[in-house]
């Protein structure tokens, strides 16, 4: 490090140095931080106790999940599911459900392109076209 004035914009030798190095020590600072957090034995007891919990409740879940499809009140949901959809299936073909999903993927097109064209006129009205010339003002 110089104590050349010329050498620092400050003018003050080294004060440049003294933030420098303040940034660099924060730094390290929170590294060591953020480690002695993460080796903490409370985050990992934590990290654990969240572990086992949502695993306990995965298998809570399919027990629940298998309980209701084998009663028979699961049997009949699925019986009514089905028979609303074999309903659905004849009532509406597809080839209709085809068309009127083309329809309205239509639309969505023509709506971007409509807001594309627009924000490309926007921003080529707010580009000046020709430089002006000196004394003018311009018009943008």
């Amino acid at each position: 490090m110089s104590d050349n004035p010329s050498d620092n914009p400050t003018g003050t030798p080294g004060e440049g140095e003294h933030i420098k190095d303040a940034f660099h020590q924060l730094g390290e600072n929170l590294v060591k931080t953020v480690h002695a957090a993460w080796d903490a034995p409370e985050r990992k007891k934590l990290q654990q106790e969240i572990e086992t919990g949502l695993s306990d409740l995965a298998e809570t879940v399919r027990r629940e999940v298998d309980t209701f499809n084998e009663s028979p009140t699961g049997q009949k949901f699925k019986t009514d599911v089905s028979d609303i959809y074999q309903g659905v299936r004849t009532t509406v073909s597809e080839t209709s459900l085809r068309e009127e999903l083309l329809k309205a993927l239509n639309v969505v097109n023509r709506e971007l392109e409509n807001v594309a064209s627009k924000l490309n006129r926007t921003s080529t009205s707010e580009t000046p076209t020709q430089p002006t010339e000196p004394g003018e003002e311009s018009s943008g």
